[in-house]
Protein backbone atom coordinates (compact mmCIF):
# COMPACT_ATOMS: atom_id res chain seq x y z
CA UNK A 1 0.00 0.00 0.00
CA UNK A 2 1.52 3.88 -1.14
CA UNK A 3 0.99 6.37 1.26
CA UNK A 4 1.67 9.80 0.92
CA UNK A 5 3.15 12.36 2.71
CA UNK A 6 -0.21 13.73 4.03
CA UNK A 7 -0.87 10.05 4.85
CA UNK A 8 2.04 9.65 7.20
CA UNK A 9 1.64 13.29 9.04
CA UNK A 10 -1.88 11.81 10.08
CA UNK A 11 -0.93 8.39 11.67
CA UNK A 12 1.75 10.48 13.46
CA UNK A 13 -0.11 13.49 14.37
CA UNK A 14 2.37 16.21 13.10
CA UNK A 15 2.21 18.62 10.10
CA UNK A 16 3.34 17.45 6.94
CA UNK A 17 6.07 19.75 6.40
CA UNK A 18 7.42 17.57 9.55
CA UNK A 19 7.28 14.10 8.07
CA UNK A 20 8.66 16.08 4.44
CA UNK A 21 11.84 17.56 6.53
CA UNK A 22 13.10 13.58 8.33
CA UNK A 23 12.30 12.45 4.56
CA UNK A 24 14.82 14.29 3.76
CA UNK A 25 17.70 13.95 6.10
CA UNK A 26 16.53 9.90 5.47
CA UNK A 27 15.01 9.72 8.98
CA UNK A 28 11.85 8.06 7.26
CA UNK A 29 11.83 5.13 4.81
CA UNK A 30 10.81 6.72 1.40
CA UNK A 31 10.82 6.44 -2.33
CA UNK A 32 9.85 8.78 -5.14
CA UNK A 33 7.49 8.20 -8.08
CA UNK A 34 7.16 11.06 -9.96
CA UNK A 35 9.26 13.48 -8.19
CA UNK A 36 6.90 13.16 -5.01
CA UNK A 37 8.25 10.99 -2.10
CA UNK A 38 5.63 7.62 -1.36
CA UNK A 39 6.02 5.20 1.69
CA UNK A 40 5.42 1.37 1.89
CA UNK A 41 2.95 0.71 4.63
CA UNK A 42 4.66 -1.72 5.97
CA UNK A 43 8.33 0.29 5.99
CA UNK A 44 6.42 2.67 8.15
CA UNK A 45 4.60 0.28 10.54
CA UNK A 46 8.26 -1.39 11.12
CA UNK A 47 9.80 2.18 10.91
CA UNK A 48 7.47 3.11 13.81
CA UNK A 49 7.69 -0.12 16.21
CA UNK A 50 11.92 0.69 15.79
CA UNK A 51 11.90 4.00 17.23
CA UNK A 52 14.39 4.15 19.94
CA UNK A 53 14.17 7.41 20.72
CA UNK A 54 11.23 9.52 19.72
CA UNK A 55 13.29 12.47 20.78
CA UNK A 56 15.48 12.31 17.81
CA UNK A 57 12.47 13.34 15.56
CA UNK A 58 11.39 16.32 17.65
CA UNK A 59 7.63 16.35 17.88
CA UNK A 60 5.87 19.02 18.94
CA UNK A 61 2.25 18.40 20.12
CA UNK A 62 1.75 21.92 19.29
CA UNK A 63 1.24 20.74 15.52
CA UNK A 64 -1.01 17.87 15.91
CA UNK A 65 -3.56 18.27 12.93
CA UNK A 66 -6.89 19.36 14.72
CA UNK A 67 -9.49 17.25 15.10
CA UNK A 68 -7.46 13.99 13.69
CA UNK A 69 -8.66 11.03 15.64
CA UNK A 70 -9.84 12.03 19.00
CA UNK A 71 -9.96 9.48 21.78
CA UNK A 72 -9.14 6.90 18.83
CA UNK A 73 -7.30 5.15 21.77
CA UNK A 74 -9.84 5.83 24.42
CA UNK A 75 -12.63 4.02 22.29
CA UNK A 76 -10.37 1.23 21.54
CA UNK A 77 -9.67 0.55 24.73
CA UNK A 78 -13.47 0.97 25.64
CA UNK A 79 -14.26 -1.89 23.36
CA UNK A 80 -11.67 -4.49 24.59
CA UNK A 81 -10.02 -5.69 27.93
CA UNK A 82 -7.32 -5.32 30.39
CA UNK A 83 -6.36 -8.04 31.79
CA UNK A 84 -3.65 -8.31 34.43
CA UNK A 85 -1.08 -11.61 35.74
CA UNK A 86 -1.48 -13.39 32.45
CA UNK A 87 0.84 -16.85 32.70
CA UNK A 88 3.28 -17.37 29.66
CA UNK A 89 7.11 -17.76 30.34
CA UNK A 90 8.11 -17.60 26.68
CA UNK A 91 6.70 -14.91 24.35
CA UNK A 92 4.60 -17.80 22.28
CA UNK A 93 2.91 -19.02 25.48
CA UNK A 94 1.99 -15.53 26.26
CA UNK A 95 0.39 -14.89 23.39
CA UNK A 96 -1.63 -18.24 23.30
CA UNK A 97 -2.89 -17.66 26.98
CA UNK A 98 -4.12 -14.07 26.28
CA UNK A 99 -5.79 -15.22 22.87
CA UNK A 100 -7.75 -17.53 24.77
CA UNK A 101 -9.85 -15.12 26.72
CA UNK A 102 -9.20 -11.91 24.25
CA UNK A 103 -10.53 -14.37 21.32
CA UNK A 104 -14.18 -14.56 22.78
CA UNK A 105 -14.39 -10.42 22.52
CA UNK A 106 -13.36 -10.46 19.04
CA UNK A 107 -15.72 -14.08 18.06
CA UNK A 108 -12.38 -15.02 16.19
CA UNK A 109 -11.08 -18.73 16.89
CA UNK A 110 -8.43 -18.45 19.46
CA UNK A 111 -5.89 -20.46 17.57
CA UNK A 112 -6.51 -18.71 14.50
CA UNK A 113 -5.46 -15.49 16.00
CA UNK A 114 -2.72 -17.32 17.84
CA UNK A 115 -0.91 -18.00 15.04
CA UNK A 116 -1.45 -14.76 12.93
CA UNK A 117 0.11 -12.97 15.86
CA UNK A 118 2.67 -15.49 15.95
CA UNK A 119 3.56 -15.31 12.60
CA UNK A 120 3.82 -11.37 12.96
CA UNK A 121 6.60 -11.62 15.17
CA UNK A 122 9.01 -14.07 13.08
CA UNK A 123 9.18 -11.22 10.56
CA UNK A 124 10.13 -9.29 13.64
CA UNK A 125 9.57 -8.67 17.36
CA UNK A 126 6.43 -6.09 17.81
CA UNK A 127 8.23 -4.54 21.11
CA UNK A 128 8.55 -0.67 21.21
CA UNK A 129 11.04 -0.64 23.97
CA UNK A 130 10.76 0.76 27.41
CA UNK A 131 8.88 -2.42 28.69
CA UNK A 132 6.21 -2.14 26.18
CA UNK A 133 5.03 -4.29 22.97
CA UNK A 134 2.05 -3.91 20.54
CA UNK A 135 0.89 -7.44 19.28
CA UNK A 136 -0.74 -7.13 15.88
CA UNK A 137 -1.43 -9.55 12.62
CA UNK A 138 -0.12 -8.51 9.46
CA UNK A 139 -2.59 -8.20 6.97
CA UNK A 140 -5.38 -8.80 9.25
CA UNK A 141 -8.23 -6.59 9.68
CA UNK A 142 -11.58 -6.78 11.84
CA UNK A 143 -15.11 -6.73 9.86
CA UNK A 144 -16.59 -4.71 12.63
CA UNK A 145 -17.34 -0.88 12.20
CA UNK A 146 -14.68 -0.59 15.49
CA UNK A 147 -11.27 -0.74 16.50
CA UNK A 148 -10.00 -2.93 19.02
CA UNK A 149 -7.29 -2.67 21.68
CA UNK A 150 -6.81 -5.28 25.04
CA UNK A 151 -3.85 -4.88 27.06
CA UNK A 152 -2.25 -7.47 28.69
CA UNK A 153 0.25 -7.28 31.87
CA UNK A 154 2.17 -10.87 31.86
CA UNK A 155 2.54 -12.09 35.40
CA UNK A 156 6.25 -11.83 35.32
CA UNK A 157 7.89 -9.40 32.58
CA UNK A 158 8.97 -11.04 30.16
CA UNK A 159 11.86 -11.55 27.66
CA UNK A 160 10.42 -10.15 23.82
CA UNK A 161 13.30 -9.28 21.27
CA UNK A 162 13.51 -5.51 22.43
CA UNK A 163 16.09 -3.31 20.82
CA UNK A 164 16.87 -1.85 24.09
CA UNK A 165 16.94 -5.49 25.67
CA UNK A 166 13.98 -4.26 28.37
CA UNK A 167 11.58 -7.63 29.53
CA UNK A 168 8.13 -6.53 28.54
CA UNK A 169 5.81 -5.60 31.34
CA UNK A 170 2.31 -4.51 29.17
CA UNK A 171 1.47 -5.64 25.31
CA UNK A 172 -1.37 -3.50 23.47
CA UNK A 173 -2.45 -6.08 21.44
CA UNK A 174 -4.38 -4.23 18.32
CA UNK A 175 -6.99 -5.27 16.26
CA UNK A 176 -8.18 -2.84 13.59
CA UNK A 177 -10.86 -2.40 11.45
CA UNK A 178 -9.21 -0.19 8.53
CA UNK A 179 -5.83 -0.52 7.61
CA UNK A 180 -5.33 3.33 8.31
CA UNK A 181 -6.57 3.46 11.68
CA UNK A 182 -4.34 0.29 12.48
CA UNK A 183 -1.13 2.96 11.81
CA UNK A 184 -2.37 6.01 13.59
CA UNK A 185 -3.46 3.49 16.61
CA UNK A 186 0.06 1.93 16.70
CA UNK A 187 1.58 5.69 16.04
CA UNK A 188 -0.96 6.46 19.23
CA UNK A 189 0.10 3.84 21.38
CA UNK A 190 3.86 4.38 20.93
CA UNK A 191 3.90 7.89 21.51
CA UNK A 192 1.67 7.21 24.81
CA UNK A 193 4.41 4.61 26.07
CA UNK A 194 7.43 6.86 25.13
CA UNK A 195 5.87 9.58 28.01
CA UNK A 196 7.51 8.14 31.85
CA UNK A 197 4.51 9.07 33.83
CA UNK A 198 2.41 6.70 31.35
CA UNK A 199 4.46 4.49 31.39
CA UNK A 200 4.56 4.37 35.50
CA UNK A 201 1.16 3.86 35.29
CA UNK A 202 1.38 0.82 33.16
CA UNK A 203 3.95 -0.77 35.81
CA UNK A 204 1.30 -0.05 38.01
CA UNK A 205 -0.98 -2.36 36.70
CA UNK A 206 -4.16 -0.27 36.31
CA UNK A 207 -7.29 -1.73 36.01
CA UNK A 208 -9.22 -0.96 33.05
CA UNK A 209 -11.60 1.82 34.38
CA UNK A 210 -8.26 3.42 36.03
CA UNK A 211 -6.05 3.13 32.48
CA UNK A 212 -8.94 4.59 30.54
CA UNK A 213 -8.97 7.59 32.69
CA UNK A 214 -5.74 8.15 32.29
CA UNK A 215 -5.53 7.77 28.25
CA UNK A 216 -8.61 9.75 28.33
CA UNK A 217 -6.92 12.80 30.03
CA UNK A 218 -3.75 12.11 28.27
CA UNK A 219 -5.52 12.63 24.68
CA UNK A 220 -7.81 15.35 25.85
CA UNK A 221 -4.20 17.14 26.49
CA UNK A 222 -2.79 16.80 22.87
CA UNK A 223 -6.39 18.13 21.50
CA UNK A 224 -5.89 21.23 24.06
CA UNK A 225 -2.36 21.64 23.09
CA UNK A 226 -3.48 21.78 19.06
CA UNK A 227 -3.76 24.96 17.82
CA UNK A 228 -7.29 27.15 16.90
Amino acid sequence: MDLTANDVSKFLQVSEEAVLTWTKEGKVPSYQLSGEYRFNREEIEEWMLRQVNLDDLHIDPKEHPKGLQQFNLYRALHKGLVLKDVEGESKEELIRNSMEIISKQLEIDAEVLTNLLLDREKLMSTAINRGVAVPHAREFLLSSANDIVAVVHPKTPLEYGALDGEKVHTLFFLFACQDKRHLNLLAKIAFFCHQPENLEALKQKLDKRELLSSIKAWESNLNQLQPA
